[in-house]
């Protein structure tokens, strides 16, 4: 049997090492004193079994290690390590919101047949993790892509326009109403692009292309603190690369080019 590798969180923060960023981490003595709270199965990787636990937030990182934000991570690891601790990340934030029944209120248990489930002993309710599904949408006009600035951003960039999906809503239903209430703006044509899970905490991101079919920008304030429509080759500062927010914008930029270049 492999030996099993951790990954260690304290909040959104992943403990690393500092020299090459590695993780998950197999045990070491050092790491020991951190092991003792509660550990979730991950998955398989590299042929060894992963587990993910939460640490206390008064925990200091070993000498050799440091603890470093989920988010930042995403511009300095392959997508692949990314992903498992995106996964493990959304692990530990299914099991601290779901330490309760939703249903009767009596604490939850482990499934017992293992299944990834929190289980209520008293009505038999069974709790597994959920995801947000969620659509952000990158707009084209002639040679120009619409590009919004979120008030909650703290620094001059702009991204794609993007919302949760409703209850009862279909993918295309959510773009047109949340482009529409954001923006002002109608679509048409539109084109699924892929998707990216985004564990923040625990959301899918599904990317869409769509051309403006008609009205005027008129900001949604509370949410969005500018929009415009960039020419493909003037573009502001835009997300880190990584997210698909990005991916979606360089590749609809890379069809303006090709097209009006």
């Amino acid at each position: 049997m492999h030996s099993t590798l951790w990954l260690l969180f304290k909040g959104q923060e992943l403990l690393v090492k500092t020299d090459d960023l590695t993780f998950p981490l197999s045990p070491h003595q050092s790491l020991a004193h951190l092991l003792e709270a509660q550990a979730h199965h991950v998955t398989v990787y590299q042929q060894q079994p992963v587990r993910v636990l939460q640490v206390d937030d008064n925990s200091v990182a070993p000498e050799g290690y440091h603890f470093q934000h989920l988010r930042s991570l995403l511009t300095c690891v392959n997508s692949e390590q990314f992903s498992l601790a995106g996964t493990a990340s959304q692990i530990l934030e299914w099991a601290k919101s779901h330490r309760f029944c939703s249903r009767c209120g009596t604490a939850t248990v482990p499934h017992p047949s293992g299944e990834r489930a929190l289980v209520c002993p008293s009505c038999a309710y069974s709790q597994y993790p959920r995801i947000n599904p969620c659509v952000i949408v990158a707009i084209t006009k002639d040679d120009s892509i619409l590009l919004a600035r979120a008030q909650r951003f703290t620094r001059p960039m702009y991204s794609l326009l993007a919302g949760f999906v409703e209850a009862g809503e279909t993918l295309e239903q959510a773009v047109a109403r949340e482009v529409f209430e954001e923006s002002g703006v109608q679509v048409k044509n539109l084109r699924y692009f892929g998707s990216q899970s985004w564990p923040f905490p625990n959301n899918l991101m599904l990317a869409f292309q769509a051309e403006w079919a008609g009205g005027e920008l008129v900001l949604q304030e509370e949410e969005i603190m500018d929009a415009q429509f960039f020419r493909y080759d003037a573009l502001p500062e835009i997300p880190p690369v990584g997210s698909i927010a990005t991916q979606v914008i360089h590749a609809t930029v890379n069809e303006l080019a090709q097209k009006y270049r």
